[in-house]
């Protein structure tokens, strides 16, 4: 374990919640170089996920689902319980909530809302605002088939030490991308979900 995973203080949702609020308002991305995303905020789609943190005996985890292969979007990928907000959503909060009781069958009322990270713009036109909830138990999931293939813990530790942060890359129109992934067990976790992990590390080891 990390020297300064060791020095932190027992992770509860008032430490959490203090956190958060150092987060900054703009958009971000860890993708240096790449400026395929559209400029600004405008024309983006918004969309919202949940970060949600279950508490177990040896610290806390992360829910996240695998996509089930027949998706016409990120097939099979591995993603953080979210979608659109759409027109009916009063916030990215609602939005992530009832996206999570969608596809996992999370009970909004067993989350306890601690705030937000920064918005995370995609290359494919996406900005996207992970809220952050601690999970109360006991949780009943039930995975909506069509959407989600599996739910599973990521632990939190996992995803703060640094070491598991590391850098892939792909090359497409000539042009060379670079991402990070967080590569756990037997599961490649990339994109925007590592991006926004990577984000969350950063924000909670400041």
């Amino acid at each position: 374990m990390p020297e300064d995973c060791r020095k932190r203080p027992p992770i509860s949702p008032a430490w959490m919640r203090e956190r958060l609020a150092r987060a900054p308002a703009e958009a971000e991305e860890h993708i240096p170089g790449d400026q395929d995303h559209p400029p600004g905020e405008r024309g983006l789609v918004t969309a919202a996920v949940l970060l949600g943190l279950l508490p177990q005996p040896g610290g806390p985890s992360l829910l996240l689902t695998q996509r089930t292969a027949h998706l016409r979007d990120h097939a099979g990928q591995i993603s953080l319980p979210g979608g659109r907000i759409e027109k009916a959503d009063a916030t990215p909060e609602a939005a992530a909530l009832r996206e999570a009781e969608e596809e996992i069958g999370l009970d909004p009322s067993r989350v306890e809302l601690l705030g937000r990270l920064q918005p995370y713009r995609t290359v494919t036109g996406f900005l996207i605002h992970p809220v952050v909830g601690w999970i109360r138990p006991p949780v009943e999931l039930v995975a909506d088939p069509f959407e989600v293939a599996e739910v599973f813990e990521l632990p939190l530790a996992f995803a703060l030490d640094p070491a598991n942060h590391r850098r892939d890359s792909y090359e497409r129109d000539g042009r060379r991308r670079h991402f990070f992934v967080l590569p756990y067990q037997n599961r490649y976790i990339w994109g925007a979900t590592a991006g926004i992990l990577v984000n969350f590390a950063r924000l909670l080891r400041s």
